[in-house]
């Protein structure tokens, strides 16, 4: 099974593409990979050596991609962090093109602006053409809180609130939302613990916790690696979405456990291999 992954590439590290499609080729996924970057490192070392590809590189990609087959026999589009509008746009063109050759095929988008602390990251057009042009394209969405805030328009506190806001959302386009660090408070003496959040349109709702480890400098790519751990688990076995929440979110777990015990700033995506096969199990539960 093929899938198409529209994202950034780094030679050292774990983002973008370099934290999807190693994972999901061990998990048995054929992984096309367009980069619509190429740097030496990630951004969060401050400084970087590459190069920002144009639209008209990507489109000529396309093309190229086009004749050997690949939107025909591709099950999934999945995209990630967006450099320029213009780039989002040539992704939402392949949307389309992946699925007028292949109507079964789905487009998850990983739709990336900022985080909690961080704030913003992206151009100022981005959260607007995500939004806009974007969610109601998107038959799977992959933000974080800070983001799905940003979607839904508020700032949400409380699960109560988020199933309300994952309704509007639901009736703008997705078929299934994952919002992928609601973080609670934690009770005295008690570890923070992270909810991973699923909401089928028309269904339920899901929630996995995961213990939450502390860094002294976060590991980069967590997002990346975990829409690509949803969509290889969710192609598998899309009738049981909860399913692919719990086995994503364990998957994401083994790796981090992995990074805390050597105190790594890249994600252990090689070492912790295993775990995309053999994630860790953490309880579903629902909510309303």
């Amino acid at each position: 099974m093929q899938i198409l992954s529209v994202q950034s590439h780094v030679c050292y590290g774990y983002v973008g593409n370099r934290a999807a499609s190693f994972p999901l080729q061990r998990m048995g996924f054929d992984v096309n990979a367009v980069n619509t970057v190429q740097f030496s490192n990630h951004s969060g070392y401050g400084a970087w050596k590459g190069e920002i590809f144009g639209a008209p590189h990507l489109r000529e990609i396309f093309e190229g991609l086009a004749a050997r087959d690949v939107f025909k026999n591709s099950a999934a589009l999945l995209s990630g962090y967006l450099g320029s509008r213009e780039l989002g746009a040539c992704v939402l063109e392949a949307a389309e093109r992946l699925k007028a050759a292949n109507p079964k095929a789905i487009y998850l988008c990983d739709p990336v602006m900022g985080d909690v602390g961080r704030g913003y990251f992206v151009k100022p057009e981005i959260p607007d053409f995500f939004v806009d042009e974007v969610i109601p394209r998107a038959d799977i969405i992959t933000p974080n809180h800070f983001e799905f805030n940003r979607i839904a328009g508020e700032e949400i506190t409380s699960l109560e609130q988020m199933a309300r806001a994952m309704d509007r959302v639901h009736a703008r386009g997705p078929r299934l939302i994952v919002v992928t660090s609601f973080l609670e408070s934690a009770s005295p003496g008690h570890a923070p613990t992270l909810k991973v959040l699923l909401s089928v349109k028309g269904g339920a709702r899901y929630y996995v916790e995961s213990p939450h480890f502390q860094f002294p400098v976060a590991p980069t790519g967590t997002g990346d690696l975990f829409s690509a751990l949803f969509l290889g688990n969710y192609l598998k076995n899309p009738a049981s979405p909860e399913v692919a929440l719990q086995r994503a979110t364990g998957g994401i777990y083994r790796v981090l456990k992995k990074n805390h015990e050597r105190q790594t700033r890249e994600l252990e995506i090689i070492a912790a291999q295993d775990a995309f096969l053999d994630p860790e199990l953490f309880p579903i539960a629902r909510f309303a």
